[in-house]
């Protein structure tokens, strides 16, 4: 895939990853929200957040509300944006209150669930719909055997080569395994000296946890069992660990591994003096003229996979036509056109099947939130293509922050040589299996 993608669609639409009051009863004309015909007698009233992602969010949303409304007059949809650095003291504030809305976007729902504050979805998600979902994305919200929430989009992490850079060090493709890597890094340094780095890499506080996934995964160990049980001591990850102290030691990665965040490391790779780097799909500049390619990551071609969800509140003073409106809702969000309309918008990849599909044949149908620019068909075809391979963080379970922290103490000990990679793996292992 050529540099000539999207990149300005990611970079223009990628900014951050209320009304009171549930629904499921008419409101006075005196309530009505922004967008709203004047919450006539009868009508089901539902009260939506949606996160700010971009400049724009607004805008689409708003002439969202008015199509829905036209085609559903039995319901009043009340839709306000929030930005990300508000977004969590706004629903927390609301919740107190007990004025949460009836649909929420947002990042994370096991505090909710804890809380039993959610429906589980199954409750108010169409068949075709449910169907129609990156399997992935789906099982992604999956939480004790339930899904209580929905991808409302979708992002993924690739191996990003320099395709020039790597070429004339005598590489003609991306490397497919482990020992590839090591192979072109070496080729990398053996050309260029100390003016290209072969290989980027984060292990700071900022996204080691990323780190670990990424070589762990493909090294076919990971954070959990096939149970869901903690497994951070198994010997693929002590080998994953070790194999990332190998780059460091082998002199193939940024100086600072430690401190480097991935930002720094894209910055040198849309500059072309970063050959190869683990990263998300938005991660090259606009302006840069480095000729690149997104690849599977080597080993077991696992990706990190990033969603946002969409969620529902439950209302206990709610009937049936709350839950037939709330569905209606989001058959008509994920509506093809409509779907695929928003996920170029916005700049992000759809968690559906058939926008994934529409997206990477005629992605060039839709345009970027306040630009003329357009999505590129062979840029989703691209991405798309990974969702299926996503694998997320176990964010679900209770001791995942210690976990996330833990992985990252593990790597930077392990890459100082403070202790060994088993030993320390051990010792995570114990502390949060207890």
């Amino acid at each position: 895939m050529k540099k000539k993608l999207i990149s300005v669609l990611l970079c223009a639409a990628m900014v951050g990853t209320m009304l009171v009051g549930c629904g499921g009863q008419s409101k006075d004309s005196g309530d009505s929200g922004d967008g709203g015909d004047g919450g006539s007698s009868g009508k089901v009233a539902l009260d939506v957040i949606i996160s700010q992602y971009g400049n724009y969010t607004k805008e689409w949303w708003t002439e969202f509300e008015k199509t829905f409304e036209e085609a559903n007059q039995d319901i009043d949809l009340n839709i306000e944006i929030v930005s990300w650095n508000d977004i969590y003291s706004v629903v927390n504030t609301r919740i107190s209150s007990n004025e949460q809305p009836d649909i929420l976007n947002i990042s994370g729902f096991a505090d909710y669930v804890a809380d039993d504050l959610l429906m589980p979805a199954e409750e108010y998600v169409s068949d075709e719909l449910k169907n129609n979902f990156v399997p992935s994305f789906w099982e992604s919200n999956d939480m004790d055997g339930t899904v209580w929430a929905l991808p409302i989009l979708a992002s993924c992490r690739s191996l990003f080569c320099n395709v020039d850079l790597l070429k004339q060090a005598g590489i003609e493709n991306p490397p497919a395994t482990w020992d590839e890597v090591i192979t072109a890094c070496k080729a990398v340094k053996d050309k260029f000296g100390s003016d290209i780095v072969p290989w980027g890499l984060d292990i700071s506080t900022d996204e080691g946890q990323a780190a670990f996934s990424y070589y762990t995964w493909n090294f076919g160990g990971g954070f959990v069992d096939d149970k869901g049980e903690w497994a951070l001591n198994s010997k693929e990850n002590v080998e994953a660990v070790e194999y990332i102290k190998s780059l460091i030691d082998g002199g193939y990665c940024n100086s600072a591994p430690f401190t480097d965040t991935r930002y720094p490391l894209q910055d040198a790779f849309s500059a072309g003096t970063l050959a190869m780097m683990i990263g998300p799909m938005n991660m090259v500049t606009s302006d840069s003229k480095v000729n690149y390619v997104a690849a599977d990551l080597p080993g077991e071609k696992t990706a990190l996979g990033v969603c946002d969800q969409l969620m529902v509140f439950k209302d206990e003073k709610a009937d049936d036509a709350r839950t037939a409106a709330i569905t209606k809702f989001f058959d008509a969000f994920y509506e093809c056109e409509t779907y695929s309309n928003y996920m170029v918008y916005e700049g992000f990849l759809p968690a559906t099947q058939d926008a994934s599909e529409n997206l990477a044949a005629n992605a060039e149908k839709y345009t970027v939130g306040g630009s003329d620019a357009t999505g590129s068909s062979e840029y989703f075809k691209t991405f798309c293509a990974v969702l299926p391979n996503c694998k997320f963080y176990p964010m679900q379970k209770a001791e995942w922050m210690d976990v996330r922290n833990g992985v990252i103490d593990v790597e930077q000990k392990v890459c100082e040589g403070t202790l060994g990679a088993q030993e320390a793996l051990d010792k995570l292992q114990e502390s949060v299996a207890k």
